[in-house]
C-alpha cells in the first residue's frame, strides 16, 4: 500500500512514516498542497492520500476539491478542526473519512484499510454487473455506462449508485444508503445524521450525470422523510 501524506508537521509525519511502515504501508511526505498536486500528476502510484486542513497556502479544503476533479484516489482528512460543520465540508467536497487530530496511529490505519475496503471492494459472489434499463454497473471494474457512455464518477458517487442499484425499484432509507457509503463514526453507531447534508449533495451531483436534470420521470426519486429510489424501467425502457 503507497499513501501520500500532505502535513507540514515533519514530526507527524516521521512518526507515521515509522508506525505504517511496520504495517506494510510506504509513505511518501509532502508539507504543502501545491507539492502534492504535483506529486499526484507525476504518477497514479498512490492509494490513498491523507490531507492535512490547516496547510500553507493552498488549505486542504481546496486540494482535496482539486483532488476530487482529476482524480479518484481516496482522501482522508486529518485536522485539529473536529467541528462538524468542518467535517460535513470536507465529506462534501468529496473526503472519504476525517480524521481529527490528536489521533492513535492504530486509529489512523484502521481508517486508511476501512477506506481501502470502500473504494475497492472484494469481487461479489453475485452478478459482476447490476444492469437497470440502460444503466450498467460494472463491480469488478469499479466504473458505470448509461447507453454505452461511461459515466465519470468520483468514488463516494459510484458507491452511492452502487447501494441504490442493488436494490433498484425499492426504497434505500437515508440510514441504510449512509451505512452503505458514509465512513463509520468513531462513537460506533455507523450512521451519522449532521452529514445528511453531505450525502443530498453526492445524490444531487449523481442525478445531475444520470441526466436527471432534464429527464422525466427520474432515475432517482426522492421519497420524501425517507429515502431514495433507483427507478427501474418500465418495459425495459
Amino acid at each position: 500500500m503507497h499513501a501520500l501524506l500532505v502535513d507540514d508537521d515533519r514530526e507527524l509525519a516521521r512518526l507515521l512514516s515509522e508506525y505504517l511502515a511496520a504495517h506494510g504501508v510506504s509513505l511518501d511526505h509532502v508539507a504543502d498542497g501545491g507539492l502534492a498536486l504535483e506529486r499526484l500528476a507525476e504518477a497514479d502510484a498512490f492509494d490513498i492520500v491523507l490531507l492535512d486542513v490547516m496547510l500553507p497556502g493552498i488549505d486542504g479544503f481546496e486540494v482535496c476539491r482539486r483532488i476530487r476533479a482529476k482524480y479518484d484516489v481516496p482522501v482522508v482528512m486529518l485536522t485539529a478542526r473536529g467541528e462538524d460543520t468542518d467535517r460535513v465540508v470536507g465529506l462534501e467536497i468529496g473526503a472519504d473519512d476525517y480524521v481529527p487530530k490528536p489521533f492513535n496511529p492504530r486509529e489512523l490505519l484502521a481508517r486508511i484499510r476501512a477506506v481501502l475496503r470502500r473504494a475497492r471492494p472484494p469481487a461479489t459472489t453475485g452478478a459482476d454487473q447490476l444492469e437497470v434499463g440502460d444503466l450498467v454497473v460494472d463491480l469488478p471494474g469499479h466504473k458505470a455506462t448509461l447507453a454505452g457512455r461511461e459515466l465519470q464518477l468520483t468514488s463516494f458517487e459510484l458507491r452511492v449508485l452502487v447501494a441504490l442499484a442493488r436494490r433498484a425499484g425499492e426504497t434505500v432509507t437515508r440510514e441504510e444508503l449512509a451505512n452503505a457509503v458514509l465512513p463509520k463514526v468513531p462513537s460506533g453507531s455507523r450512521y451519522d445524521p449532521s452529514v445528511d447534508r453531505s450525502l443530498d449533495v453526492h445524490v444531487s451531483h449523481l442525478r445531475h450525470k444520470l441526466g436527471d436534470d432534464a429527464r422525466e420521470p427520474k432515475r432517482i426519486r426522492t421519497v420524501r422523510g425517507v429515502g431514495y429510489v433507483l427507478v427501474k424501467p418500465s418495459n425495459g425502457a
